[in-house]
């Protein structure tokens, strides 16, 4: 991205977050599975079902972030390779392309981590990551 200061600082933020997010998705994911009860619960408990839902929240919101933010690192790298040195276009389509592949991805872990209806607002931003081309 060399003469193009504004997209090398918006890629190197995108890295960072992208990395912040993996660390947080792990965490979320494990506190998770760790919370859900291995047997059926004996007797209704809203305490831990408000402790589990809390964590489910979390496990998906963290993939909703991660697919945001792979669908803007689709858009940052079709936008290069309109702008940019013809010759690296094709590496820059590769790149929007595994990074489109990620949101859709992420996308999915948003819908089976909430288990919640298609209209639901995570979901549907869930989805417009994921239609990233």
């Amino acid at each position: 991205m060399a003469g193009d200061g504004a997209a090398a600082a918006q890629a190197a933020a995108l890295e960072a977050r992208l990395a912040k997010l993996a660390v947080e998705d792990a965490e979320a994911y494990e506190a998770a599975v760790a919370a859900l009860p291995h047997d059926p619960p004996a007797a209704p408990d809203d305490r831990r079902d408000f402790a589990l839902g809390t964590l489910l929240e979390r496990a998906a919101a963290v993939p909703l972030a991660i697919a945001e933010a792979c669908a803007d690192v689709a858009y940052l790298a079709r936008d290069l390779a309109q702008r940019l040195d013809p010759a690296l276009a094709p590496d820059l389509e590769a790149s929007a392309r595994l990074a489109a592949g990620a949101a859709r991805a992420a996308a999915h872990l948003v819908e089976v981590n909430l288990v919640v209806a298609p209209e639901d607002d995570r979901a549907r931003r869930a989805r417009a990551a994921a239609a990233v081309e």
